[in-house]
């Protein structure tokens, strides 16, 4: 209750009942004492000021008690004038008396509170669930359980994942098209510029975060005799990595793209036994196909088609509303799926937790390795993110990361940022009221490059492999480690444990062999899950900032777009739809 509300809250004066009623409509908050008796006023105002008995008509008296409230609330000493039909006394109270009442616990308050907040108080508990669900479930037999078993316990999460993952491409494509279409060339290019930028700023932030993490705690003391290997390398060129990247930016066939990634291989031809090896430069190529959704063309296209359609202007609007639609369909989808989120992330967890193969492996030389990695992810999320947003956009960061906290349970859950985009849409757009111009621009190209997690991860990993085989690294191979951990955090695709791959290309530029990965698989997926949550974060926090500080020119766009078109505004922008569906 603001100091307003305490002194309109008094009683006026001598008012007829329906000049108390005619003040009442007017935002008033007059009361009749009953009867035939007089209404008595109490009013708190300085000790010099007067009051004139005649200025107690309903408008007059809320347009100086308003004006005046802050004043006499903030006062050192404060006089109480009564009124009564009898004549006049005064009283003096303190200005503690007039301080703000406690947060009231009635049960109306609280199960609004809770009714409010059902969705997360769910998810949380899903987790939970989880975790006790598996460690029964694991410890209530001697026998190890089975694959197919496990297979049992996490069906309904696979069912789950798999519908959040069916919305991926109409949602990726369709939100990328309509936000740019319907932008301005000129402030899609500000956008864009600021959110790359943001996206390498951070990037580069998380491995050098995590290179003084490493080299400060050093986990890699020892050697590797204690540390349980799984898994096998793979013998890839790095030239081919990096080549791969444009390769799949521009897909030669879209449907393609839409399930399969390109990858180039290399295969080591076969010699005779007198024949000396030949280097990898000099082995065969073989251009493959990996069943992996090419989210790096997709966007790539869509963010086209947007500017081509932009330019186009009245032509192109039929195919712009297309989008639109598609893309306010797609939300209408995600808020059904999101209220069975918490069912589905129960099995997922559990599941996980039954499949986990050792608790002990956390406790060895791969916990150093594990507390360092999940220590840097969480300093890089929760402090150097929140101290960035704050220092550019003047804003406290805290109750944007609360309204974020459904989407960091999906991504923890699935591991996958790509299979996040639904929820991330949905808890930026609903919850914290970001321009849905700048979401569907913004977060589909941070799923795509912006991988801070990943990029820390493999930095940590590298140098913790070069510890554990004793090699001392040089300023300059670690100098070497932060631009292609840099690069190989952007090429990893937003599906679980990409990062594996691009861990090879991190290796070779320390001249550490492939197989030397295994020695980090056995807590990778756990990990996975851990930095995925930071991704989801970091493009999240990206488009609050990018829409802060492009809220001015968003203003002045306003709901007509550059052809002239009137458009609906940005918050409305499929969420009537959207709050229309809720279950």
């Amino acid at each position: 209750m603001t100091p307003t509300d305490q002194v309109t809250q008094q009683e006026v004066p001598l008012l007829a009942k329906g000049e108390q009623e005619e003040d009442a409509r007017a935002g008033g908050r007059a009361e009749v004492d009953g009867g035939d008796r007089p209404s008595v006023l109490t009013m708190t105002k300085d000790r010099e000021s007067s009051v004139d008995r005649g200025k107690t008509v309903a408008g007059g008296f809320r347009e100086r008690v308003v004006r005046r409230a802050w004043q006499v609330f903030s006062s050192q000493q404060q006089q109480t004038v009564v009124w009564s039909s009898d004549g006049r006394t005064t009283t003096t109270t303190p200005a503690a008396a007039m301080s703000r009442p406690r947060f009231s616990c009635k049960p109306q308050d609280i199960k609004n509170a809770i009714r409010k907040n059902l969705l997360p108080i769910l998810t949380i508990s899903g987790v939970s669930g989880g975790i006790i669900l598996g460690i029964i479930l694991r410890y209530s037999r001697s026998t190890q359980w089975t694959k197919r078993e496990i297979m049992y316990v996490g069906y309904i999460g696979e069912l789950f994942l798999r519908a959040l993952k069916a919305l991926i491409i109409p949602l990726i494509v369709s939100s990328l098209v309509s936000a740019i279409g319907s932008l301005d060339l000129s402030l899609s290019k500000k956008i864009g510029l600021r959110a790359v930028g943001y996206y390498m700023t951070t990037t580069v932030l998380a491995v050098i975060l995590g290179i003084i993490l490493v080299v400060t705690i050093h986990p890699g003391k020892g050697t590797d005799e204690d540390i349980t290997k799984a898994g096998e390398g793979r013998t890839v060129y790095t030239p081919d990595l990096l080549m791969d990247l444009p390769r799949n930016l521009f897909p030669p066939n879209l449907i393609q793209a839409c399930f399969e990634t390109h990858k180039t291989a290399i295969v080591e031809p076969k010699i005779g036994e007198n024949d000396t090896q030949l280097p990898k430069s000099e082995w065969d190529i073989v251009m493959e196909h990996t069943r992996a959704l090419n989210i790096m063309g997709l966007v790539s296209f869509a963010t086209f088609l947007g500017l081509a359609l932009s330019k186009l202007g009245p032509k192109g609007k039929p195919l712009l509303d297309f989008f639109q639609s598609l893309s306010d369909a797609s939300m209408v989808i995600t808020s059904w799926l999101i209220w069975i989120s918490p069912v589905g992330i129960l099995f997922l967890v559990a599941s996980m937790m039954i499949e986990m193969e050792d608790f002990s492996v956390m406790l060895g030389q791969l916990g150093m390795y594990f507390g360092t990695v999940v220590l840097g992810i969480f300093i890089h999320g929760f402090v150097v993110l929140p101290l960035l947003y704050t220092l550019l956009t003047r804003k406290l960061p805290f109750r944007f990361l609360a309204n974020m906290t459904q989407a960091y349970i999906t991504a923890f859950a699935t591991a996958s940022s790509s299979g996040t985009l639904p929820v991330t849409f949905q808890c930026l757009e609903e919850k914290n009221h970001i321009d849905t111009r700048v979401t569907r621009f913004v977060i589909p190209i941070g799923a795509t490059i912006n991988m801070d997690g990943t990029a820390l991860y493999e930095a940590v990993a590298a140098i913790f492999i070069a510890q554990v085989r004793g090699m001392a690294l040089t300023i300059g191979q670690i100098v070497a480690i932060s631009i292609t951990a840099t690069a190989a955090a952007i090429g990893a695709a937003g599906i679980p444990q990409a990062g594996l791959v691009t861990m090879v290309m991190v290796l070779d530029v320390v001249g550490l062999p492939p197989e030397d990965m295994t020695l980090i698989i056995a807590v990778d997926w756990l990990l996975d899950r851990f930095r995925t949550m930071i991704n989801v974060l970091g493009d999240s926090i990206g488009a609050g900032l990018v829409y802060e500080l492009s809220k001015k020119e968003l203003e002045r766009m306003g709901s007509v777009n550059v052809n002239g078109d009137v458009e609906r505004p940005s918050n409305e922008i499929g969420m009537d739809a959207v709050e229309s569906s809720k279950m």
